[in-house]
């Protein structure tokens, strides 16, 4: 018998998510020049806003305060690197949960990234590295 997976029901659970992700994006060929290379992500200051951000989409905790679009403007994406980001995001999702929860991150994920992709491309072509 398969051990069944938990669902998304603690900031611990949120964090494990968080923190699998991005270890999968730092080992990424196409994110980690991104995140790591032109961004230069101070991790220790990012993922704490990356706990707030999916715990309050998640567990409706409401800590998260920033605008996360403007920060994604001057970065040399484009569609390629939004399918990757989404591709891992679901992976992550379901190597660790199951459930309602874990359904409505892989839902919340795939909108922000559609809505980032399309309002960059809004401002004009996205750039390509």
């Amino acid at each position: 018998m398969t051990p069944t997976r938990p669902d998304i029901t603690t900031e611990a659970d949120v964090k494990r998510l968080v923190d699998t992700f991005y270890a999968k994006v730092n080992q990424d060929a196409l994110l980690d020049p991104i995140f790591n290379g032109f961004a230069q992500v101070d991790w220790p200051r990012h993922l704490p806003n990356m706990y707030d951000f999916w715990s309050g989409l998640l567990l409706g905790t409401g800590r998260y305060r920033g605008r996360p679009f403007p920060k994604h403007v001057p970065l040399p994406i484009d569609a390629s690197h939004f399918q990757r980001w989404v591709a891992l995001f679901l992976m992550t999702v379901d190597e660790l949960f199951a459930g309602p929860t874990a359904e409505e991150a892989k839902l919340r994920g795939q909108a922000i990234a559609q809505v980032f992709e399309a309002r960059l491309r809004a401002r004009g072509p996205l750039s390509v590295l």
